[in-house]
């Protein structure tokens, strides 16, 4: 059975593939009377659709949003809101279907558990797919107007120096190879009690959330690592009066619910698997062969993966304000 759906009471569905016809998600759970348009939505897409620069996919999508249902008049009604965006800028003829696998990429883990495989660019593991989690993050943002959420890049390719990463990147392009990167996600004006002690952590639900964003492999809350380096007595962030502190090792999360200080997410993206540098595999009848990658693939997925980002913590923040209500009433 596969999972396509993310969230407690606020829930996110999303379908279909990066090579079919459209890609759209269904948004169930939104309170009613919210104002609710594309316009809004697209605001969001713009920034992590393809083809707006040399660093990102030359793939060509305008990433038109529809509204297909649960919005009247301008307004959200309560009922599930469905979302589709066209795909016009698909070249499968990139993808043979006796390509072999890409290592690092989920074609091997996808056949070995459907037994099939959809080679046109990966199909449904396709990054393609977050275009809609985006879409999806952009209503939610609307049930929690109150919070503000921003993502940036503040690694590539190993280095913290912005003014390197431009270089980095077009050594990297050059080589027909891929950077990874960092982006740290701050969450303002949470506040405090949204989350659970045990099963419905915050932390834990926004660490699930940005760990299933494709080529995630890390996702620390506050120091994260850093904090396992720390003594007791460094980490603790000493409070005063009028419940403030003086410090947010914690990232603004503390036993699953917040503290009502700042929510901070680092999300840690591999480099793109999909290269044009020949690296050993097998094909689908387990013979050694070399696999390289000529279609449209971002030097760097992370660049991208902002938006993504903020979306998810926009998905999970949204869910525990309804779910806190549901049980405190406020």
């Amino acid at each position: 059975m596969s999972i396509n759906t993310i969230g407690h009471l606020l829930r996110l569905t999303t379908w279909g593939e990066s090579h079919g016809p459209a890609i759209g998600c269904v948004i169930d759970g939104c309170p009613p009377g919210i104002e609710l348009d594309a316009a809004h939505i697209q605001r969001f897409l713009d920034l992590r659709r393809p083809g707006t620069g040399k660093n990102v996919s030359p793939r060509q999508e305008a990433d038109q949003v529809r509204i297909l249902s649960g919005v009247y008049e301008g307004r959200t009604t309560g009922t599930p809101i469905a979302l589709m965006i066209e795909n016009r800028d698909a070249r499968s003829a990139d993808y043979p279907a006796d390509a072999p696998y890409r290592p690092g990429h989920a074609d091997y883990a996808y056949d070995a558990k459907y037994g099939f495989r959809d080679p046109r660019g990966g199909g449904r593991a396709s990054a393609r797919e977050t275009a809609m989690r985006v879409a999806g993050g952009a209503v939610a943002r609307l049930a929690i107007p109150n919070v503000d959420i921003a993502a940036r890049v503040i690694e590539i390719g190993g280095e913290a120096d912005a003014g390197r990463w431009e270089a980095l990147l077009d050594q990297a392009r050059s080589a027909g190879d891929s950077l990874g990167a960092v982006v740290e996600c701050i969450a303002t004006g949470v506040p405090a009690g949204w989350g659970a002690p045990i099963y419905a952590k915050l932390d834990a639900d926004l660490a699930s959330a940005c760990m299933g964003i494709n080529a995630v492999k890390a996702v620390e809350i506050g120091d994260g690592f850093g904090a396992a380096r720390l003594r007791g007595s460094e980490n603790a962030d000493a409070m005063r009066a009028g419940a403030t502190f003086d410090s947010n090792h914690a990232g603004g999360i503390a036993g699953g619910i917040s503290t009502g200080q700042p929510i901070v997410v680092r999300v840690a993206f591999k480099p793109t698997s999909s290269i044009r540098i020949a690296v050993p595999s097998i094909d689908a009848a387990g013979n050694e062969v070399e696999s390289s990658t000529t279609g449209r693939h971002d030097p760097c997925v992370g660049i991208r993966g902002a938006p993504v980002v903020e979306a998810m913590v926009a998905l999970v923040l949204a869910d525990h304000k309804l779910l806190h209500r549901g049980q405190c009433g406020h």
